[in-house]
């Protein structure tokens, strides 16, 4: 018999060599002769092995179903397999197993992994119920306890209140909760809030993930010159400092924004700091800088980056037909997608790729080629047209004045048609001066959404060119009466790696009378 520090040795040194499953029941075999068939580290090393080295969940909870009395750190290995395989369903079955039978009682670590799971079982109160057994058993002022509910109210959109709340109670505060309460804010469309917390934060305690967690949020609520903003902060900082250095997920995000704003130099220049600090040009990063120059409208620069790609992915092929749609290369986005289909079977289009297909032919004028992709897209590759399929196509056939087509696809829609529908098919009405059918669309407009003072705007100046001016009078009143402004439009220019953005009638930015002048100068000398 083995003295228990050498078989400990013994057992880790065989697990280290173990490829397969096969050497595993071995060794699990092994252990059983020797009368360690239910011993707790034992199992818990052969569990671990199987739900991390092999990835064969079924075998961990057998070895898990077939232990006289799992403990707290078999259970919480258990858990967090299933957690990682988003299995939330048979992470929530077995702590409820774990909490009736009271094998074993839990600990403060396996509650962040319970939090996880509870609210995507148990809506709209998982969380609740953990917090009520949490504050029971005497858990609730372990930080990481604390972090994990914060992380988990702000996350589910429960109360983002309340989360703050908890935020502000907490006895310890660390990055982890401080990024938790930032990310909730963003999650929530509550930037300002976000902003205002990041400023509070000490500056000796930021790291990357905290800025990572700021420049994402501003990106997913549409303020990319925020983004980026923020993004020339955390480089000064790391200059001035020597810390917070960006990472690929930094960089990924600015690199989307910049895509968004055109700030095609700062992205030249987030591609060159990608070298010059060898963060490495993986997949990851180099379908961001596809995406990023494509939007920017270098195609060649982003044709070239593909070309260099070893393996390209799905998202590789979508940036290249999207990029090329988006600045109508009809032709480029179409040869990228039959080139595509000649790799076989290594890449399928999805919904994106379709997404693309159908607006390059909508700026093509490729009426034909565009019915035959969409129908392509649900015979051939079984894919539910979402509402932006729908737009692309009223979009499509409403351009080309094809309008009862165009009527055909809106009356045989799975979803109600939102603004992107209606608002495609008043473009083409309006092209094509089919009055009857932009009233319909206006009116479907003003449903959808009465406070977009536009929409109004738009069905008086149609009801002014059908000459209904007692119409006129009263869309007008009601524009006054319910105080309904009208969304401005927005442009941008880069100019010196410093983006300046224009609303119009805006006279806001501190050169104004000097852009006036010059645009007066133009307007004269035509």
């Amino acid at each position: 018999m083995f003295p228990a520090t050498s078989l400990n040795k013994h057992v880790l040194s065989i697990l280290d060599k173990c490829n397969n499953l096969n050497h595993l029941k071995q060794l699990q075999a092994h252990l059983i002769t020797l009368g360690h068939g239910q011993t707790h580290f034992y199992s818990f090393k052969l569990l671990r092995f199987c739900t991390v080295n092999v990835s064969d969940l079924a075998y961990a909870r057998y070895i898990f179903d077939h232990f006289n009395s799992p403990n707290i750190y078999l259970y919480t290995a258990m858990i967090t397999a299933y957690n990682s395989l988003c299995d939330h369903t048979s992470s929530v079955l077995l702590y409820r197993k774990m909490v009736r039978r009271n094998y074993s009682k839990p600990n403060e670590f396996i509650f962040p992994i319970v939090l996880k799971s509870c609210p995507e079982v148990v809506t709209p109160y998982g969380t609740q119920m953990v917090h009520t057994q949490i504050v029971k058993l005497g858990f609730w002022q372990y930080t990481v306890v604390q972090t994990a509910l914060l992380n988990a109210y702000s996350r589910y959109g429960v109360d983002i209140a309340l989360a703050r709340k908890m935020f502000d109670e907490m006895s310890e505060r660390n990055v982890v909760s401080w990024t938790a309460m930032i990310s909730g804010y963003t999650r929530v469309g509550e930037v300002g809030h976000a902003v205002l917390l990041f400023e509070e934060m000490p500056e000796s305690i930021r790291d990357t993930p905290f800025w990572n967690s700021i420049i994402a949020g501003c990106m997913q609520n549409g303020l990319f010159s925020e983004a980026i903003e923020f993004f020339r902060r955390m480089i000064f900082e790391e200059r001035v400092g020597g810390r917070n250095r960006p990472n690929q997920v930094t960089v990924v995000c600015t690199l989307s924004a910049c895509g968004h704003c055109g700030m095609l130099q700062l992205g030249k220049s987030i591609h060159s700091y990608i070298f010059r600090h060898a963060l490495g040009l993986d997949l990851f990063l180099a379908n961001s800088l596809i995406d990023m120059y494509g939007k920017c409208g270098s195609l060649n620069i982003a044709r070239m980056i593909f070309d260099r790609i070893k393996k390209v992915n799905l998202t590789s092929w979508n940036s290249m037909i999207n990029c090329f749609a988006l600045h109508g290369q009809s032709v480029g986005a179409i040869g990228a997608f039959e080139e595509m289909l000649h790799h076989g079977d290594e890449v399928k289009p999805d919904g994106v790729t379709f997404i693309g297909l159908l607006n390059a032919c909508t700026h093509g004028g490729l009426v034909e080629q565009g019915r035959q992709y969409y129908e392509m897209m649900i015979r051939e590759y079984g894919i539910e047209p979402q509402i932006e399929h729908y737009g692309c196509m009223v979009d499509l056939l409403g351009r080309a004045g094809r309008f009862e087509e165009a009527m055909e696809v809106v009356r045989r829609m799975r979803i109600p048609p939102d603004e992107v529908v209606w608002g495609s098919l008043l473009n083409g009405c309006r092209s094509h001066r089919r009055t009857d059918l932009a009233e319909l669309a206006v009116k479907k407009l003003i449903e959808i959404n009465p406070n977009n003072g536009g929409y109004g705007a738009m069905m008086a100046n149609l009801y002014g060119e059908l000459g209904k001016w007692d119409e006129v009078w009263k869309v007008r009143k009601s524009l006054n009466e319910q105080n309904a402004n009208k969304t401005p439009g927005c442009s941008w220019i880069e100019v010196d790696n410093q983006v300046h953005q224009f609303y119009s009638v805006d006279k806001s930015h501190p050169r104004t009378e000097e852009i006036y002048t010059i645009l007066e100068f133009f307007i004269d000398s035509q």
